[in-house]
């Protein structure tokens, strides 16, 4: 079944010995960590405060009423047409074109054009046009009884829904089945609505799932928002510093690496036999799994994060204060797991769906790099995307710890993302 094959295509016969991947990983983690202690003495991101305004036109243009109503009514259609899909069409998802939509389209999908345009899902989001003019229609205003959920709940409910949609995606008996697909939409849109219809559209900000994983992938894209929210060219590393550090961020951060990671080692043999021969049966034991990668994900984060607090000293938030450094390695284990999923899967979901007959099933065309290509492309995504938390949470370690400790503070760290970058590497050489 292509849909739920999510396993990068030539991962299992990469043509990268394990011991260059290995060697060459580590190697850019402890140079990256030994330069910065060097040459990297004070912190140097400015957040939301850096960047260059784009010109007058362009902010125009962007800003407009015309580009957001149509981005908007493009979201609402595809939401339709994904609804038709589940409710009328095939019940053979090789002829559906609605899991592909949501598992390689809207999931896969969101991570590059995040990392380019910024939250595109905010514009497109059609839960959040629905709430719009549910809000004009009864004529109240959509900030109407907000109640600032952020405040008490933060990201918590996003990193709930995100873990559903995972759970949904790799451990459910049935993920690409209409039915199991119906029925989370419309649970997911249900409570998501209830939310914003109580607190306010501030809710799909910090509480919706797809937008804050589009919002966090955003933080790593050249084109932003300044603190006077004009648009801005800027190093996406000043961006990810101005990731805002609320409650429930770690946790959407940790679902993101530990489903990733568990989708990796789940194709695994050794894994794929334990499914097929746990006592707990399939279902329950894939959860266990699941649960268990993003628990460990988040044990090791926290015990890192604690222990550079401890060497270097007390820190506001020291769990939260370095949760931003980890969405560079999320974002390279996307990359580096779904890049061949969204290239081949990808235009056989759209045709599909422009077929509209249901009787094609159109084969999904070659991966449009080598496996050479596709090796190199999948090592240099994991590898810098932990070079690049290495350099952010240097950064916060000279901003928050006093001089002579900001190094030694970042020690638990750099070894935390050593394991994560030899684990990521190891996923795809397995």
């Amino acid at each position: 079944m292509h849909v739920l094959a999510h396993g990068v295509g030539s991962r299992h016969d990469l043509p990268v010995s394990a011991f260059h991947a290995y060697a060459g990983a580590f190697a850019a983690l402890l140079f990256s960590f030994l330069a910065l202690g060097l040459l990297w003495p004070e912190s140097r991101f400015r957040g939301d405060r850096s960047g260059h305004p784009l010109p007058a036109v362009l902010q125009r243009a962007a800003n407009s009423r015309t580009l957001r109503g149509g981005l908007r009514a493009l979201g609402l259609a595809a939401a339709t047409a994904v609804l038709v899909h589940l409710l009328a069409g095939p019940d053979d998802p090789e002829r559906n074109p609605a899991p592909g939509a949501v598992y390689v389209l809207l999931w896969v999908g969101l991570v590059p054009a995040s990392m380019l345009l910024g939250p595109v899902w905010r514009l497109l989001n059609p839960l959040r046009t629905v709430h719009m003019l549910g809000c004009r229609a009864l004529r109240r205003s959509p900030d109407a009884d907000r109640r600032e959920p952020a405040r008490r709940l933060g990201h918590w409910p996003a990193a709930a829904g995100l873990l559903a949609f995972t759970w949904l995606e790799l451990a459910s008996p049935a993920p690409a089945s209409r039915t199991a697909l119906l029925v989370f939409l419309l649970c997911y849109a249900a409570v998501q609505l209830a939310g914003a219809a109580v607190c306010g559209r501030a809710w799909f900000d910090r509480c919706d799932a797809f937008e804050v994983y589009s919002a966090l992938l955003a933080r790593l894209a050249p084109l932003g928002r300044g603190a006077d929210r004009r648009l801005v060219l800027r190093n996406p590393l000043h961006g990810l510093d101005g990731t805002p550090r609320i409650p429930g961020l770690v946790a959407t951060v940790c679902v993101l690496l530990g489903s990733t990671a568990y989708d990796g080692f789940s194709d695994t043999p050794w894994w794929i036999n334990t499914l097929q021969s746990s006592p707990l049966g399939r279902t329950a034991t894939a959860t266990a799994g699941l649960i268990g990668t993003v628990g460990g994900i988040a044990v090791l984060y926290v015990v890192c994060a604690g222990s550079a607090r401890l060497i270097a000293g007390p820190v506001p938030r020291p769990f939260g204060a370095f949760a931003h450094s980890l969405l560079p390695i999320a974002a390279g284990y996307l990359v580096a797991h779904y890049f061949s999923l969204l290239t081949t899967e990808g235009p056989r979901t759209v045709v599909l769906a422009i077929d509209g007959t249901g009787t094609g099933a159109p084969t999904a065309p070659d991966p449009p790099l080598g496996p050479a290509g596709l090796a190199t492309l999948q090592v240099a995504a994991v590898v810098t995307g932990h070079v690049l938390g290495v350099v952010a949470a240097h950064d916060r370690s000279v901003r928050l710890f006093p001089p002579a400790r900001a190094v030694a503070g970042g020690v638990p760290l750099l070894v935390l993302m050593i394991g994560y970058t030899l684990c990521g590497i190891g996923l795809l050489v397995a």
